[in-house]
């Protein structure tokens, strides 16, 4: 008798997970697929995924974090100052980084302390400032200069400096 009630019980659990992958078609099933298509287009196309690989943007955001990527951010205005900003490196790969200078400011680095038209920038999500030193240079028309947040490495270790501005596809979404 257990095994005619367990028998039973299969053969429900069997009909509702084939009810549930391959439900009845008719339009309730079609407006439903069609929203969810439409709604994760836009979702993964406005609010990308990126999972940060790395740990140049400690300690603010730490290896293996999935973030997202808002690509409407920088549609009206501009990034700025202080903005972590998401840049198409190279094919699919992004990189994470703090935009620190726009186009026509003279940046360097001395002991470790970024210098942005002279002056002494604060900083306080740097929390372990390595002994960087870089002469000043003027960020170019149309560029702007990042740098990750991680500067207790060597500055040979980090990928930073002037970037096109049109490669910057986004900020984080929070």
């Amino acid at each position: 008798m257990n095994t005619g009630k367990s028998a039973i019980l299969r053969q429900k659990i069997r009909s509702g997970v084939k009810k549930f992958l391959i439900p009845e078609w008719n339009l309730r099933t079609a407006v439903k697929l069609a929203v969810l298509l439409v709604v994760s287009t836009v979702f993964f196309t406005v609010f990308r995924p990126c999972i940060i690989n790395g740990e140049s943007m400690l300690p603010t955001y730490r290896n293996r974090k999935l973030v997202f990527c808002n690509t409407l951010r920088y549609l009206k205005n501009p990034p700025q100052r202080g903005d972590v900003v998401v840049i198409k490196y190279v094919g699919s790969k992004y990189l994470l980084k703090r935009l620190v200078a726009l186009e026509g400011d003279t940046v360097g680095f001395t002991d470790g302390r970024l210098i942005v038209n002279g002056e002494t920038v604060d900083e306080p999500y740097v929390r372990c400032r390595g002994s960087w030193n870089l002469e000043p240079v003027t960020v170019a028309p149309g560029k702007c200069f990042v740098v990750g947040d991680n500067r207790g490495q060597p500055a040979y270790e980090h990928l930073f400096g002037e970037v096109d501005l049109s490669r910057i596809i986004g900020g984080l979404l929070f």
